[in-house]
């Protein structure tokens, strides 16, 4: 448990998929492999999926201040595989490398694009919001699978510099 005042150490606060598309439901543990996480499908791979784009990342924090703007997101509604928690999210950007649990290692490879399919969580539509070209830092990623392993909610994360 967290001291309060101390921010929580960085760790996977959710996993999540769906059969394609969003939002993606979560789920309390998954394979990660180089195709991405087991169970989850995406509807377009010409803009998602494949090994440079195997596991989309958000941060929990992000969401977290969305919902004060008064968003009505959550944590898999965008799309992303993992939600992350106390991770700062200013070190993530590609080629940084990130150790999940006792197996799974990733590395940022590109900000992920929002699209239209998103506008539900944004007040107005505004699914630019998370748009890195327009709102800097505010972004998901997608990250390619170095290494596989089995993910579960509640595992420590670990941020390696690039």
């Amino acid at each position: 448990m967290t001291a309060p005042g101390r921010p929580p150490s960085p760790h996977v606060h959710q996993i999540n998929v769906s059969d394609g598309g969003v939002p993606k439901k979560p789920i309390r543990e998954a394979t990660v492999t180089e195709r991405g996480v087991e169970g989850d499908r995406q509807r377009n791979l010409k803009v998602h999926g494949g090994p440079d784009r195997a596991v989309c990342l958000y941060s929990l924090e992000l969401l977290e201040r969305l919902q004060h703007e008064g968003h009505p997101i959550h944590a898999g509604s965008s799309g992303e595989n993992l939600t992350l928690a106390g991770v700062e999210w200013e070190m993530i950007q590609p080629g940084v490398r990130l150790a999940v649990g006792p197996a799974v290692q990733l590395e940022v490879m590109s900000y992920t694009v929002p699209c239209s399919h998103n506008a539900p969580w944004f007040q107005g539509g505004d699914y630019q919001r998370i748009s890195q070209k327009k709102h800097p830092g505010w972004s998901r990623v997608y990250a390619k699978v170095l290494r596989e392993g089995l993910v579960r909610s509640g595992d420590a994360v670990t941020v390696m510099k690039a």
